[in-house]
């Protein structure tokens, strides 16, 4: 390994099963691109891009190399069948599951970095929320909606050893965030949810209390499946409502209590 990338990528490999098992995969897909014509990664890129989750894709383009565009391009010229797809999803199960968000190789263990730790890459991780000073000693946190300016309410306080969340919907400022799908709302309220406890100085681990609050009971299964994914390792109380939620495309709400004891 000559470069910090390469040594990253390698720590990658390791985490998700090891060298043999990557071999394995990359044997299935370069067996599958002879047949189709096209590259290895033509044939990764596709498979990713027919996943039903999967809207798109980001290439890590070469600027200035028209091969390299050229041989994207051929990722829309074929298809895969469903044998293909079988083929592909069995090598996988050589490799273990790497669990986290892009860029949580930064922030959390076993920091899949070129060196291993964070400490190389950041030195402090800023608040994601602004944070400040309140009556009787309470920590307020504002995540800068509309709403917390017009209605007079902080996103969190922090009281001693408690915290207590308002009621977060899928919105950043002025936008919503998951279009129509509740499953994408509930993880991007969640999200938000924990960085309001991070900027506070508290953590997701710490959430003792949810309330979670429905627009129409057809999406609680799905709604319950992402607040399960995601607290399922903490399991705090929790209470689902179907409520007529304000704002018209807001299909999930949900609040929080956290003890830092």
């Amino acid at each position: 390994m000559t470069t910090w990338s390469e040594a990253k990528y390698w720590r990658y490999i390791q985490a998700a099963g090891g060298w043999d098992a990557f071999q394995h995969v990359l044997e299935c897909l370069g067996g599958l691109a002879k047949k189709h014509q096209v590259s290895i990664a033509n044939i990764a890129c596709r498979y990713m891009l027919d996943l039903p989750a999967v809207g798109a894709i980001i290439l890590g383009a070469r600027v200035g190399e028209e091969e390299h565009i050229q041989d994207n391009l051929r990722i829309f010229q074929f298809s895969l069948t469903r044998k293909n797809r079988s083929d592909i999803e069995y090598a996988l199960t050589r490799l273990n599951p790497l669990a986290g968000d892009c860029g949580d190789e930064y922030r959390k263990p076993p920091f899949l970095t070129a060196t291993g730790e964070a400490g190389r890459n950041f030195s402090t991780f800023p608040r994601p929320y602004v944070t400040k000073r309140g009556p009787d000693r309470r920590a307020l946190v504002l995540t800068g909606t509309a709403w917390e300016e017009t209605a007079g309410f902080s996103r969190a306080v922090r009281k001693g050893q408690y915290v207590w969340i308002s009621g977060t919907t899928a919105t950043h400022r002025s936008r919503l965030i998951g279009g129509t799908d509740p499953e994408a709302q509930a993880h991007f309220v969640i999200d938000k949810i924990e960085g309001t406890l991070r900027a506070i100085g508290a953590k997701l681990e710490d959430v003792v209390r949810t309330r979670v609050y429905i627009r129409d009971t057809s999406i609680w299964e799905a709604v319950a499946r992402v607040h399960g994914e995601r607290f399922g390792h903490i399991l705090p109380a929790n209470t689902m409502i179907q409520a007529g939620l304000i704002g018209d495309d807001c299909l999930v709400e949900i609040e929080a209590e956290a003890s830092l004891a």
